[in-house]
């Protein structure tokens, strides 16, 4: 089955956002035997936009398009997708009840005139609805083609997706395509191929190495009947992954680093805090992204002035001696996070985000300490492509410092 993804929105074409519905969906589809072969994006223009949906029914099976549901005079897509079609537009009754409902329950009534249009639909649609947002999409199917039709917020495209397409997409599958990613720090992807030479040659599943900013990737990739037997299939691989590369494997799917971390402290009953400088309060806000991180995590300083760091402990002789970007500071730092925020860990962060030297050291250096009741652990790393990158890599860098401590602990059976 052939498909192609239609972005509409002007805002995509002067840049002003980033088309990632596209590449959601692109990612979603091998998994149903649906082969991707176009993207195309277009914006709130009638012709080029109607152009552009009738020649994705010529060549595509599958036509998902996102964006233009809006109540606005510029939220096009209703009204072109029955062109393309050949169909007028009429408002569902049902529809428009419920979104009179939602406006109300929202204390705006009446509602607004122009939203009335998110209540229209064509002959051949069948109403997706979407409890994330006022527009509601369609699924479209006429002559052996299909159109869904779904709302440009991710949030609302994504919920709508996981609970109406993708349930539909895979019961009309002939085989389903699964796929499990195992992500792994301290080892690259040289030597993972060496350590997994005997499960790299098997072909369901596939196992493909992928180098990512948190580490290499492993994806294994089953193909089945059913879901539940593509599954069955991986699992036996994967545990033999395990075995192979005992401890480096941190997380699966869509984990991330820190809730793999901030699962290891639960688990440990330990909690953290810090005092960071160059990253500017990117590894606190990395660490509360995750649910329920205020179980294990104090707090953090924010300690981007010099006096700020004297005030909650860093000896101001060590910044004197050593200078602010170094070692012996760091080392200050994640004590005096650990004493002023009374937990268990203390992890400071001192260094260069920006793109010239100080203090005699190259930009993009980056100091990094953790203490606990007895000891300190240091690390430093170099890395530069622009103060973003160099902050995000710093919050990385971080993270398998405490990962590397917590892995540790645990062997050692430190209760």
């Amino acid at each position: 089955m052939r498909a192609e993804i239609v972005s509409i929105g002007t805002e995509i074409m002067f840049g002003e956002i980033t088309d990632t519905n596209a590449s959601y969906i692109a990612g979603q589809l091998p998994q149903y035997g649906i082969d991707l072969l176009w993207v195309t994006q277009v914006g709130d223009n009638p012709a080029r936009l109607t152009e552009a949906l009738k020649r994705a029914l010529d060549r595509s099976d599958y036509i998902f398009t996102t964006g233009g549901l809006g109540p606005t005079e510029d939220d096009i897509t209703r009204e072109m997708v029955g062109a393309a079609m050949g169909e007028e537009l009429f408002v569902d009754p049902e529809q428009e009840a419920l979104l009179r409902a939602n406006f109300a329950r929202r204390g705006i009534d009446p509602m607004p005139p122009r939203n009335i249009k998110q209540a229209m639909r064509i002959p051949s649609a069948r109403v997706l609805e979407n409890p994330r947002g006022t527009a509601p999409g369609w699924w479209v199917e006429r002559d052996g083609k299909v159109i869904v039709v779904m709302p440009g917020p991710p949030a609302e495209t994504h919920h709508m997706w996981e609970t109406l397409v993708a349930p539909e997409l895979e019961r009309r599958a002939d085989a389903i395509l699964v796929s499990r990613t195992l992500k792994t720090v301290g080892l690259g992807e040289a030597a993972l191929d060496e350590a997994l030479t005997s499960v790299l040659s098997g072909t369901n599943p596939s196992i493909g190495t992928y180098a990512r900013a948190d580490g290499v990737a492993l994806r294994l990739a089953a193909k089945a009947k059913t879901r539940e037997e593509a599954q069955a299939l991986i699992a036996p691989v994967e545990a033999e992954i395990r075995r192979l590369i005992p401890g480096a494997i941190w997380g699966v799917d869509d984990d991330s680093m820190s809730a793999g971390v901030g699962r290891m402290l639960r688990e440990q009953g330990l909690t953290l805090g810090l005092m960071e400088s160059a990253s500017g309060g990117a590894i606190a806000s990395a660490i509360t992204d995750v649910d329920g991180s205020s179980d294990y995590f104090r707090g953090g300083i924010v300690s981007y002035a010099t006096e700020v760091k004297t005030m909650y402990g860093v000896p101001a002789e060590t910044i004197a001696t050593h200078g602010l970007y170094s070692r012996e500071t760091a080392e200050a730092m994640a004590k005096a996070a650990r004493v002023a925020l009374k937990s268990d860990l203390g992890l400071g962060l001192t260094g260069i985000a920006g793109n010239e030297p100080l203090e005699g050291q190259p930009a993009g250096t980056m100091h990094l300490a953790l203490a606990d009741a007895d000891n300190v652990e240091y690390m430093t790393f170099r890395f530069l492509q622009g103060r973003e990158q160099t902050k995000r890599r710093a919050v990385q860098q971080a993270l398998i410092l405490l990962r590397k401590y917590l892995i540790e602990r645990a062997a050692k059976g430190t209760h």
